[in-house]
């Protein structure tokens, strides 16, 4: 059985962080040129998916969905059982490895990339809301 109130939790705060990188991403040249603005983006980037694909994999073991192989996998079992539509999951793996190259090639991540990601965060308040809606059916 899923744990409503832990997912609940970690999808508030993948809420907080798009938030805050919404904010971010409208600040002027003088906001960004400070040396920890960039880190603390992709921070926040970073830890917002990653809440993402911890709720995946609470639900995938929590429902019986099946053991993901990766990171990407859990979301495709999340589509595949009607949790997240198709444009979400394919979203949500793009999100995924970008999540990989924040965590795992730090030094060759293109910022440019990073700049145009916290532009649009709609596929992260998408996950979220399908999330809470297949938890909750009659609150939608």
């Amino acid at each position: 059985m899923v744990d409503e109130l832990r997912a609940m939790r970690l999808l508030s705060r993948v809420t907080t962080n798009v938030d805050q990188l919404e904010r971010e991403a409208h600040t002027g040249l003088q906001h960004r040129e400070q040396s920890t603005w960039l880190p603390g983006v992709k921070y926040l980037l970073q830890t917002a998916i990653e809440g993402c694909v911890d709720v995946a994999h609470h639900i995938c073991a929590a429902s019986g969905l099946g053991i993901p192989n990766d990171n990407g996998e859990a979301m495709t079992f999340l589509h595949r059982h009607g949790v997240i539509d198709a444009q979400v999951e394919r979203a949500m793996r793009q999100a995924v490895g970008l999540r990989n190259v924040l965590v795992h090639e730090y030094i060759g991540v293109d910022d440019d990339i990073v700049l145009a990601r916290i532009a649009d965060l709609s596929d992260l308040r998408a996950y979220v809301r399908q999330v809470i809606e297949w938890m909750n059916p009659s609150a939608s």
